[in-house]
């Protein structure tokens, strides 16, 4: 019976296969994942945001990092390497000769297939007396001759080698392994049991071992656990933060100490720098003695921090230390934030916990936007643009233009903008008005509703209410663009001489728009006015109508809009008077009415049950989808880094000072973006007024807040004796029911033939 043989690599031919396939599994995933991109292309990219951006800290940066950077070049010089072991490898493979081949008796013989018995003879006593080992010949080509000779002669083996390919009949299976033979030889023994030991009882472990240790210090979002214990214990201790004391704690993260984070550092210089600092800005309680704002890393991260706010000029070393702690910053209130929200959740769930004020949590997002735009809580937002200084903002203060923010600065007229920003040359307003074009202008679209029930615009106390809300963005430049339309239109040059001087006394889009607001005021008061009026009058009055007059107005002319309401309003009155007068057309249209009212009630229910589908839908799509968070770069000053545009998007009760729904991070807003916002109608019926907020992690002075009406009513009560609980026990109960019915539905009929 044959057996299993299994033969380690003397040759080294099978290694090569194992070698070839190791490598390929190496090299061809590393160039997909770390070939380095197209640095042309990043030049590009720089290249068209160098005209808004070209002023930026992290801009700067950049450009000299890709100058001098020489990682990309060692990357491709590794992945060439590797790419040019496995072809040589490959090249090896291709040059190995088989050496598996069909056992062919009459090729040992050097003989022509298919001789006579005597020319196998012949040729086998020739072959012997050249390599029979007595003579001097090779033994092991003896007995491979002697082999084939049997083979040919003999009958027996003759058949084993016809059936089986082997004189010798059925033989093992042989199993090569791709290792070399060396490695199981017994001189070899300990060195290869040392190399084993040290490979997986040493460096394996402690590789294992020391990234574990390093992963459990961190949460998710790659914040310290200790950290966010630091502040969940401070803003429970202090539910209301000031500003002040926020910065405190946020520096007295664990990230900003060297023994827990090595990119973290203490210079020598530290001892007389950073006094000198302290001295600088003043107003820092450095006797504070409460751990661990007074330990020396807390000290120094809050020094770098508020020198930041200041935009003060420090020394190289300090600079380099300032920007990890700015670089830190942000994701830092991001998990300040989160702590908040889960503090918020967990009193409003268990109670009798100390709950984080909402202005604790918007002081996080405010300083967000003041730590990536380098600038103080009490300083202007206009400082975030270009060229603008202390000294000129009481150019914008002033009484004529009263401009305090960068909404003020976008309504404002070209002309008187250009007048307000004279102090600047022409090259620097348009750098100005680049950078204030680039700047996000977002509309906010609210949809209130609660979904999974019969009646979605029904509020009921306790249901879960779903704010749907739709963020589009869009630029400054695009409002610009608008303006500019709207006021320079071109006018029909055959309508100028009609008009006479309108063109000459043309007023402002704003003034039209409230010029506008007033007409449809006038007119809704007018139509106050006639609905009030007596049924007597309204008669005399629609005579007068008819002649081209209205009541109380009989000498002034009707214009075309006018006109058609009130043939509207003629209209419909004939209608019903005719309707009055003709009972039977009531009564079939009472019954068109009756027909249509179920029609319009499953067609709102078919509409109402697409809009669900279409949410249940984009909610699957969103799970499934992972959107880019690049959004649009940030124009920023002093920002070490490139920051993308996030948002943070709540609604809260801004009477209660407390959060109704959970901040959440919009990081994916490029065009447009729907949000749902979830939270619990309040328990009690009654109106309640509450607040959607959007607010930016980068910009100061952008923040929205839009009203959220809320009119609860009271929750509806379960039928207990509703008829399809009532089920019949038995058969006869049925047929008695069924009965029953069917008599109803008799009588009922007999009663409207009748």
């Amino acid at each position: 019976m044959a057996g299993q043989q299994f033969q380690y690599d003397d040759s080294g031919n099978t290694f090569f296969y194992f070698l070839t396939s190791f490598v390929g599994l190496i090299v061809i995933p590393a160039t997909y994942y770390f070939w380095p991109r197209d640095q042309n292309a990043e030049q590009l990219r720089l290249k068209t945001l160098r005209r808004v951006h070209g002023r930026c800290l992290w801009y700067r940066l950049r450009l000299m990092k890709s100058q001098q950077s020489i990682i990309p070049t060692l990357k491709k010089v590794a992945l060439l390497l590797g790419w040019a072991l496995f072809l040589f490898l490959a090249y090896k493979v291709s040059k190995i000769d088989r050496e598996y081949q069909e056992y062919n008796p009459y090729e040992v013989l050097s003989l022509d297939p298919g001789a006579s018995i005597s020319e196998i003879k012949r040729q086998y006593r020739l072959l012997s007396l050249k390599f029979h080992p007595d003579k001097g010949g090779d033994e092991v080509m003896f007995m491979r001759i002697a082999k084939a000779y049997a083979a040919l002669t003999n009958e027996e083996s003759r058949n084993n080698w016809q059936k089986y390919g082997n004189p010798d009949g059925p033989q093992a299976t042989s199993f090569g392994i791709a290792l070399p033979a060396w490695i199981v030889d017994q001189k070899n023994s300990m060195l290869v049991l040392l190399v084993y030991g040290l490979a997986f009882m040493v460096i394996l472990p402690v590789v294992v071992g020391t990234w574990w240790y390093r992963s459990i210090r961190y949460s998710g979002d790659q914040i310290l656990i200790n950290t966010t214990q630091l502040f969940m214990h401070f803003m429970y201790k202090t539910p209301n933060m000031n500003m002040k004391r926020l910065g405190m704690v946020l520096t007295a993260a664990f990230e900003f100490d060297p023994r827990n984070n090595k990119e973290a550092t203490i210079r020598p210089t530290d001892n007389t720098e950073v006094p000198q600092l302290i001295r600088d800005l003043g107003n820092i309680n450095v006797k504070k003695k409460e751990p661990p704002f007074c330990y020396p890393y807390s000290l120094k991260a809050r020094v770098l921090m508020l020198s930041h706010l200041a935009r003060m000029e420090v020394s190289e070393n300090t600079e380099e230390d300032q920007r990890f702690v700015v670089r830190k910053i942000p994701a830092l209130l991001q998990e300040m934030i989160n702590v908040g929200c889960q503090l918020t959740m967990m009193a409003n769930s268990r109670g009798g916990l100390h709950v984080p004020r909402l202005v604790s949590i918007e002081n996080c997002m405010k300083l967000s936007q003041m730590i990536v735009q380098g600038l103080q809580e009490s300083k202007s937002p206009l400082l975030q643009l270009p060229h603008f200084e202390e000294e000129h903002l009481r150019y914008c203060v002033s009484k004529k233009y009263k401009v305090r923010s960068i909404l003020d600065l976008v309504s404002l007229k070209d002309s008187d903008r250009r007048s307000m920003l004279r102090f600047l040359g022409e090259e620097k307003y348009d750098e100005v008005m680049a950078v204030l074009g680039s700047f996000p202008n977002i509309t906010v679209d609210i949809k209130l509703q609660v979904l999974d029930d019969e009646d979605s615009h029904n509020i009921t106390a306790g249901s879960i209410v779903t704010v749907t809300v739709t963020l589009t963005r869009k630029t400054m430049l695009d409002f610009f663009e608008k303006e500019q339309e709207q006021v320079c239109a071109p006018e029909d040059p055959n309508t100028e001489e009609g008009q006479g001087d309108v063109g000459k006394n043309k007023s402002k889009v704003w003034q039209n728009k409230n010029k506008a607001a007033k007409k449809t005021s006038k007119s809704k008061k007018k139509k106050l006015s006639k609905k009030k009026a007596p049924s007597q009058p309204q008669k005399q009055d629609k005579q007068k109508q008819a002649n081209g007059t209205v009541a109380g107005n009989e000498g002034a002319p009707l214009t075309k809009e006018e006109e058609d309401e009130v043939s509207d309003k003629g209209s419909d009155s004939e209608e019903g008077e005719t309707n009055k007068d003709s009972p039977s057309e009531r009564d079939d249209e009472s019954d068109k009415q009756s027909d249509t009212e179920p029609d319009e009630m499953g067609g709102d229910d078919e509409e109402e049950w697409k809009v669900l589908q279409q949410s249940i839908q984009r909610r699957e799509k969103a799970l499934l989808e992972t959107k880019s968070k690049i959004t649009h770069p940030v124009y920023s000053l002093y920002f070490p880094e490139e920051k993308q545009e996030w948002w943070w998007l709540y609604i809260a009760d801004r009477k209660e000072q407390t959060l109704v729904s959970m901040p959440y991070h919009v990081c994916t807003l490029k065009d447009t973006e729907e949000v749902e916002l979830r939270f619990p109608a309040p328990s009690k019926p009654g109106n309640y007024q509450y607040s959607v907020i959007l607010k930016s992690d980068s910009f100061m002075g952008l923040d929205q807040i839009k009203p959220l009406k809320l009119e609860v009513h009271e929750a509806k009560q379960m039928l207990d004796n509703h008829p399809q609980w009532d089920i019949p026990e038995t058969e006869e109960e049925e047929e008695d029911q069924e009965d029953s019915d069917g008599i109803e539905e008799s009588e009922e009929e007999e009663e409207d033939n009748n």
